[in-house]
């Protein structure tokens, strides 16, 4: 595990519970949002579970390591590819790579400690 690697696992978001953002937000979005990851933030809707918040901090280290731009920037990317491909504004979500990492370890206790750098690229081969 090289320095930086080691310095984004410990990284942990500042999360805001019981706030608007989600509820406001999911009335646009193709999915009921419970929780986001943006910048350094998480906002939660209610009160955060531990596998939410894993979920969030996951991606919370993704925008870390792609300078967050670089990870708003390529999720945007591969969610319009997702759209054209699967035409349908749920699935191009689920099978965004940023979340399909991030779901597939949400549960995994020790995931964050040793979570590759970089790892979501493990995921941009076809789901389905």
């Amino acid at each position: 595990m090289n320095w930086l690697q080691k310095w984004i696992s410990k990284k942990k978001p500042w999360v805001f519970e019981n706030n608007k953002l989600p509820v406001w937000l999911s009335k646009i979005a193709p999915i009921e949002i419970n929780a986001l990851s943006f910048a350094c933030f998480v906002f939660c809707r209610g009160e955060i579970s531990k596998t939410s918040l894993r979920h969030e901090t996951i991606h919370y280290h993704q925008q870390l390591e792609l300078f967050f731009v670089g990870q708003w920037v390529l999720y945007g990317c591969f969610w319009l590819l997702g759209l054209i491909r699967y035409r349908s504004l749920k699935k191009a979500y689920h099978e965004n790579p940023f979340e399909r990492e991030a779901y597939d370890n949400a549960k995994k206790y020790t995931y964050l400690e040793k979570r590759p750098l970089c790892n979501w690229r493990r995921y941009l081969t076809k789901a389905d």
